[in-house]
């Protein structure tokens, strides 16, 4: 665990024009001022601006990020592929039998390939 928290909480690609975060950003927060357990962990921002790891079906994160780098992340499986202007969701339900994606850069460019079996039972949580 200590070699994990060793780690960056993103990386940023000049070059790319992309950042890679787990889980998310909160627009409008310097990326030295984000909350490591949000960006590990995020999916939605309430209207109140409230940050949830719940899934609340209209309020994911990435709509809100207005750039200028492009967002790539995970962590929504219950979202699926998820493409705004400024962000794409990678997280297809690889784990849970779904599909692994992959954004190739810069052209952002999608392939996916099968997952080779179901490694974890799916549970859905939505909440309205």
């Amino acid at each position: 665990m200590k070699w994990m928290y060793s780690l960056p909480w993103y990386i940023s690609s000049p070059d790319l024009g992309a950042l890679f975060v787990h889980a998310g950003f909160v627009s409008g927060i310097r990326l030295a001022k984000q909350n490591p357990r949000l960006m590990m962990n995020m999916r939605s921002i309430l209207p109140d601006g409230t940050v949830t790891s719940k899934f609340f079906n209209n309020w994911p994160w990435a709509r809100l990020w207005d750039g200028p780098q492009t967002v790539l992340f995970g962590h929504d499986a219950d979202r699926g592929l998820q493409q705004y202007e400024h962000a794409i969701g990678l997280d297809t339900g690889c784990v849970y039998g779904g599909r692994l994606t992959a954004c190739i850069l810069p052209e952002k460019r999608l392939v996916s390939v099968n997952a080779k079996r179901e490694y974890f039972k799916y549970r859905r949580k939505h909440y309205d």
